[in-house]
């Protein structure tokens, strides 16, 4: 019996150009399902490009049935409108992954850049790049923001399949580790 797959969509938010990512992880092999961009920037109404962002989000999750969902933090810019509109814009995103149900992890830019080449100053193109020959694609999307998305969707997977993750798991601190594990502690 096939152990039914694991779908992670990562999203890379804005209110200019969106990209969105899926994955899908079946028997410890790790597929691209898709990759894009919305352009809600062509949409003058500010929110009716949240209702686009909120809608596409939504569609994605309604076709593909993901199982995870991770989107990227926002960094902290200069300019304050636009960090409101790029906050309003993971907002809505997170808002469609609850309304279906999905639990939401939250990646910073640079956690996903050194989870997926191991250096967190990468630049988008090595991030690119590194994605092409992890899973095995050639074309090359015309906006970073569809491999940005799909980078975050890889950093989530990376994250969830840790060893060091799952070793700490319902531990807090090293006095909690040394409790639940006393077989392991040398004298």
């Amino acid at each position: 019996m096939q152990k039914p797959a694991k779908i992670i969509l990562g999203i890379d938010p804005g209110t200019i150009v969106m990209g969105y990512g899926l994955i899908t992880i079946q028997n410890n092999k790790v597929s691209l399902l898709e990759l894009g961009v919305l352009k809600p920037g062509k949409v003058k109404d500010s929110y009716k490009k949240l209702q686009l962002i909120f809608n596409t989000v939504s569609g994605l999750i309604t076709k593909y049935q993901p199982t995870d969902f991770a989107i990227e933090a926002p960094f902290f810019g200069k300019n304050v409108q636009s960090m409101l509109k790029l906050g309003r814009a993971q907002g809505v995103a997170i808002a469609a992954a609850m309304r279906h149900g999905l639990e939401v992890t939250e990646y910073s830019p640079k956690k996903v850049k050194q989870s997926i080449t191991g250096n967190g100053n990468a630049d988008k193109e090595q991030v690119m790049k590194m994605l092409q020959t992890l899973l095995s694609f050639s074309e090359s999307p015309k906006q970073y923001d569809a491999t940005d998305a799909l980078a975050v969707a890889m950093c989530h997977y990376f994250q969830s399949t840790s060893v060091l993750n799952k070793a700490g798991k319902g531990l807090n601190g090293w006095d909690d580790f040394i409790k639940k594990n006393p077989g392991r502690l040398r004298k």
